[in-house]
């Protein structure tokens, strides 16, 4: 107990995940399933921008988003799905200001998944984020640390909540991939800020693949360092 809270209370890396598509091989083979996987490397300072962000543009929000981002008239979360292609490549530019972060993505083609593998959309999901934390822990894209995952709990089937930590742990150390632990937890991203960041650009990504409107801002990403790596699964 004492080891599980100094990992969430910051001694280990914290990554912030959420989705953008679904996972499905008959009705949209020809688009992506998007996870967008945020490093938090300044929990403070990432939360004061974000706070700054929403409110030098909460009016543009709130008519952009009033039955999405507000509740009872009161702003409640960012959504990328209700952002406009100029909020979102402002946004882009706002965070991208500072390094408070890295992104990293696992793209998921449609087109070739199995039946079985979507047959069970949360197993899918489990064993691709298994397969890309490898990857990036391998490649030395991410810190081979301790770290803890934070999803938005409305994408995820109950019986899946309590498999990913002793999935993750399991498979990745006797893989020899990592001798660290991984602590797994859930949240309404309405209750987490950096969840709705993650949100953000996993539909910046989704949009690009889907639309092309958004290369410039995804170059700047690169050149800045930021965007660390986009996995694909399967792999080619």
């Amino acid at each position: 107990m004492i080891e599980s809270n100094k990992r969430v209370m910051g001694l280990s890396m914290n990554i912030y995940i959420d989705e953008s598509g679904s996972i499905n091989n008959k009705l949209v083979p020809e688009k992506p399933f998007i996870i967008a996987l945020v490093h938090v490397l300044d929990k403070e300072k990432l939360s004061k921008a974000y706070k700054r962000f929403v409110g030098s543009n909460l009016e543009e929000l709130k008519r952009l988003g009033l039955d999405k981002m507000f509740s009872n008239n009161k702003f409640s979360e960012l959504k990328g799905s209700a952002l406009s292609p100029d909020m979102k490549r402002k946004f882009v530019c706002f965070f991208s200001k500072k390094h408070y972060f890295d992104v990293y993505y696992i793209k998921i083609n449609n087109g070739k998944l199995t039946d079985k593998l979507c047959s069970n959309t949360a197993r899918a999901f489990n064993f691709a984020l298994k397969n890309a934390l490898a990857y990036f822990i391998e490649q030395g894209y991410l810190p081979d640390e301790d770290c803890v995952l934070q999803l938005d709990e409305r994408n995820e089937k109950t019986q899946a909540k309590y498999f990913l930590e002793q999935y993750l742990n399991t498979e990745l150390v006797l893989s020899d991939i990592t001798d660290k632990s991984f602590s797994v937890q859930y949240f309404d991203s309405v209750d987490n800020k950096f969840v709705q960041i993650a949100d953000v650009f996993a539909n910046l990504y989704y949009s690009e693949l889907l639309t092309a409107n958004y290369t410039n801002e995804f170059n700047q990403l690169g050149a800045d360092g930021i965007l660390k790596s986009i996995y694909e699964f399967p792999q080619p």
